[in-house]
């Protein structure tokens, strides 16, 4: 997005935004899920063991990987061998492989969310390796009455942890609405809040700030409602509520990012991840000054949770969701702007 004087951004309806600055990230983004975690410590201690590995087995592979990285500096606190050791650092920028030269890049393309392939994994495993012991045991010993009834209660609990586990981590292709003036929803769920804010201090005026509910049983990538540039980031620690309590919003763990759309219309608009009670990883590959498109993915809420999006109310906007609706993140259309102009 190119720096323009607010004049060249008239729209239609009259009202005009200034083109506004990307601000440093948040110091506390040392990583894509801030949160932290038991799987991210797995996985650290898993990389320390693979790299140790690759040095000592593939040092052929090790040294192809480093003759196409690209980049200038190491944005991890370890060495970085091949795509997979810069997972939780993707927000820092420096060391990159082009798509071309990154053997794991078919992993963007799997049916589940790439944020979640490792919890998928363990969690999945757990499950079905504990519905599968049980029902082994259940048989080698061959009980019966009360006790067998119950053990296969349990083996069938097992198994529908195992598949929510399974549904949860889905990635479903997704149709982008095209148009211009279009915002899509960011996240899965219900529509369930709708106000007008008299004035937004990031819109810089008045304001419509939607709330969507996810619960375990919706897809929780989150999608860009608009094409844009991030300008800012900013992480928020707090508590865990029910996602379906109104305080949940002001109290809960959260993540804002701060966008700006292209020329002309220059709108600012603000999306905000927020934990539950159950969530309580949020994960966001975005960095200041990123430049996504509408309906691209860029982060994901682990388990239950919520997501808010504000945006500018002006004349002509048309609101064409209503609570209640169930939502998809980047197909299903939240609003639209009456504008003439052909940014999207």
């Amino acid at each position: 997005m190119s720096s323009t004087s607010p004049q060249t951004s008239q729209q239609t309806t009259g009202k005009s935004y200034a083109p506004l600055a990307v601000e440093p990230m948040d110091p506390q983004l040392t990583t894509i899920q801030p949160g932290g975690g038991m799987i991210i410590n797995l996985e650290m201690f898993w990389g320390r063991w693979r790299r140790f590995w690759l040095k000592t087995f593939r040092r052929g592979y090790v040294q192809k990987m480093e003759s196409t990285r690209k980049g200038d500096f190491n944005p991890c606190p370890h060495e970085v061998l091949d795509p997979r050791d810069l997972k939780y650092y993707e927000n820092q920028g420096g060391y990159y492989w082009d798509e071309q030269d990154d053997p794991f890049a078919y992993r963007n393309r799997l049916p589940f969310a790439r944020e979640g392939l490792a919890e998928l994994i363990v969690l999945s495993t757990l499950f079905f390796g504990g519905m599968a012991l049980l029902a082994g045991l259940i048989l080698a010993t061959k009980i019966s009455g009360v006790a067998a009834i119950i053990g296969w209660l349990l083996v069938f609990t097992l198994f529908l942890f195992g598949l929510e586990i399974v549904w949860f981590f889905r990635n479903p292709r997704r149709m982008i609405p095209e148009g211009a003036g279009v915002i899509v929803s960011p996240a899965d769920g219900t529509f369930d809040t709708i106000d007008e804010i008299e004035h937004h201090e990031y819109i810089g005026g008045p304001a419509i700030e939607i709330g969507i509910f996810l619960s375990i049983f919706n897809v929780h990538i989150n999608r860009m409602p608009a094409a844009g540039k991030i300008i800012k980031l900013t992480y928020r620690p707090g508590k865990c509520l029910n996602a379906l309590r109104p305080e949940s919003t002001r109290e809960n763990e959260r993540l804002e990012i701060y966008l700006q759309t292209p020329e002309p219309t220059l709108r600012p608009i603000l999306v905000q991840q927020i934990t539950g009670a159950i969530a309580r990883r949020i994960v966001c590959r975005l960095k200041p000054g990123d430049e996504l498109s509408k309906g691209d993915q860029f982060g994901m809420i682990k388990l239950g949770s919520r997501t808010v999006i504000v945006f500018p109310k002006e004349e002509g906007l048309e609101i064409l969701a209503k609570p209640g609706d169930k939502l998809k993140a980047g197909s299903s259309i939240l609003a639209k702007y009456a504008s003439s102009d052909k940014a999207d």
